[in-house]
């Protein structure tokens, strides 16, 4: 429509690539919440809303839609970015700091496996707080590492599928479950009484333990409704796995498949185990890929049970570190809450390709 009320405005139109960059931007979680605000601003008014409109809706005064309208015509998406400020002028230039970072990726100091703000600052002559500005403006964190394992199994994307398939979509008058073992957790006792926590002090203990045996769980979640059945054994061969096999066999309602999702365990896989499989026909098999704990969803049944109970349980005996586990099992199974999968096969291998071919770019460029 028309603007027949005040001065005609010019009219905005993004090309395709500015229209991607500014919905980019709007979508990242670490842009500046200006530079997403001014974005927002931009997009609005390629919709054709006038300046009065974007304001009431974003919230912010109509010259400031005006102003970062006209600067966007003029210089186009360069428009959008903060103008230099007068000021102190820079006493480290590019290439400098194109060293600090070259350096802090390239190599180690000689006495630690990773730099600090102070190390480094010592090494190149900046002082540790120029070291943690250059650090953070460009997202380097020596101090922090994570772990990964890649699968190695050959059927990995056929699991995968297989697995994710029962959790989105599972067959009708079935029951789908997560099996799995917690092995050797142990009971253990403070040497000195733990002390309660009091205002403004947390609860206190010895970082010393002493250990009164172990025991295992072997545990099925019911991945519909979130029920568990368990049970802790002394140990944790193919007889006791067997016998937790007929357990969840007695608590099978009759007429139903059962889906089991286990791992590679060699205990799964015995003679006997895989016999008494055979004469039950109704009893699926779906294992897990190699070094894929993950896509079992027991484990995260079992993570909550070691933060709930386990971690800073105090256990006098193995008896009572059971008795603890299956009070804690018939809890939760007052009120079974599932977990929910949320991404699909397809979602997952997409993620596992992008870290390889990103580890690949990284050793490529090492070498």
């Amino acid at each position: 429509m028309a603007n027949t009320t005040g001065r005609p405005i010019s009219p905005l139109v993004l090309s395709a690539d500015e229209r991607a960059y500014l919905e980019r931007q709007v979508r990242r979680r670490r842009v500046a919440r200006s530079m997403s605000e001014r974005c927002r601003i931009i997009l609005r008014c390629a919709d054709g809303l006038a300046s009065k409109s974007v304001a009431a809706e974003l919230g912010v005064h109509e010259h400031t839609v005006g102003k970062w309208r006209r600067r966007f015509l003029k210089e186009r998406v360069d428009g959008l970015l903060d103008e230099a400020r007068p000021g102190r002028p820079r006493t480290i230039d590019d290439d400098q700091v194109a060293a600090v970072i070259e350096r802090t990726l390239r190599s180690t100091p000689a006495d630690a496996t990773h730099w600090s703000i102070r190390s480094m600052g010592n090494a190149t002559g900046f002082s540790h707080t120029t070291i943690r500005r250059i650090w953070t403006a460009f997202g380097l964190q020596p101090h922090r590492s994570q772990t990964f394992k890649l699968s190695s199994d050959p059927l990995f994307v056929d699991k995968v599928r297989d697995i994710v398939g029962l959790y989105l979509s599972p067959p009708n008058r079935a029951l789908v479950l997560s099996v799995d073992e917690k092995s050797q957790i142990q009971a253990l006792d403070r040497e000195q009484p733990v002390l309660p926590m009091m205002p403004g002090i947390p609860e206190r203990r010895t970082h010393s333990y002493v250990r009164h045996g172990t025991t295992s769980l072997f545990a099925a979640l019911d991945i519909a409704s979130g029920f568990v059945i368990g049970k802790c054994y002394k140990r944790h061969r193919a007889a006791e796995f067997l016998d937790f096999l007929k357990q969840i066999d007695a608590n099978v309602p009759q007429g139903l498949d059962v889906h089991i999702i286990m791992d590679n365990y060699a205990t799964h896989k015995t003679a006997a185990i895989r016999t008494w499989l055979a004469r039950r026909p109704h009893y699926h098999v779906h294992f897990t890929p190699t070094s894929a704990s993950w896509i079992n969803q027991v484990e995260r049944w079992f993570a909550e049970l070691t933060r709930k109970q386990l971690r800073r349980g105090v256990h006098t005996s193995t008896s009572q570190l059971e008795a603890d586990i299956r009070t804690f099992i018939e809890r939760h199974n007052e009120k079974p809450k599932p977990y929910k999968w949320t991404r699909s096969a397809d979602e997952i291998l997409s993620s596992v390709k992008r870290f390889c071919q990103k580890t690949e770019q990284t050793l490529c460029g090492e070498l």
